[in-house]
């Protein structure tokens, strides 16, 4: 175990630790190298999701499995990756083998940023059906294209849930951009610059859990 055999616990010693889906005081009770058994002691008050949901396209898996890692610890209440026209074809046909892995990194991330909640993570699908699932109070397409209207102005009224949209490389094909604002998502922008997927996640996270 980590805890044991590289942070060298100790009986005595205190962390925070999630339980039940509570977040709680606890004490070492005792240690060895396989095992750690703590007492736990008042409860902690644990900051709650961000109302976000993160629509994003499959692109490398690395890179992606970053960007799961930090949405999580941004505060993303759930995750849906679709798969785009501009997704690579292996990464397309690889993707829902690896949505157990997606999940199990979205588990290790909450309880090392001490979340007492784990983000949603859907399958992967397709664009349509990905739209079809969301029922945010306000949709919101980060788009190359944009240039004008920003992400953080899109926030500045008070708005009770959010979804985030993030494009492969290569972005969103025009006929994606048409299913996307038939949907009532509307483009926004984070600047100037053009970012990584990965990028745009957590600036576009961060930028949400700013202004909700």
């Amino acid at each position: 175990m980590h805890l044991a055999r590289v942070l060298r616990a100790q009986p005595g010693q205190v962390f925070d630790v999630v339980a039940n889906g509570f977040l709680h005081r606890a004490e070492i009770f005792s240690a060895d190298e396989h095992e750690v058994v703590f007492t736990l002691h008042e409860e902690l008050e644990a900051d709650a999701a961000l109302p976000v949901h993160l629509v994003m396209a499959v692109f490398k898996f690395d890179h992606m499995e970053w960007g799961i890692e930090k949405a999580t610890e941004l505060g993303a209440a759930r995750i849906t990756p679709v798969i785009a026209r501009r997704t690579e074809k292996h990464l397309a046909q690889a993707a829902a083998k690896r949505v157990e892995r997606w999940r199990r990194i979205v588990r290790e991330a909450a309880q090392q940023s001490r979340r007492s909640d784990v983000p949603e993570v859907n399958d992967p699908v397709v664009l349509k059906a990905a739209l079809g699932m969301v029922s945010a109070e306000r949709k919101l397409l980060l788009a190359e294209t944009e240039q004008e209207n920003s992400l953080r102005a899109a926030l500045e009224t008070e708005v009770a849930t959010v979804a985030l949209a993030i494009g492969p490389e290569g972005g969103w094909t025009a006929d994606e951009m048409v299913m996307f604002a038939e949907n009532g998502w509307k483009n926004v922008t984070l600047g100037p610059r053009i970012l990584r997927a990965e990028t745009a996640a957590i600036a576009g996270l961060a930028v949400c859990a700013a202004m909700l």
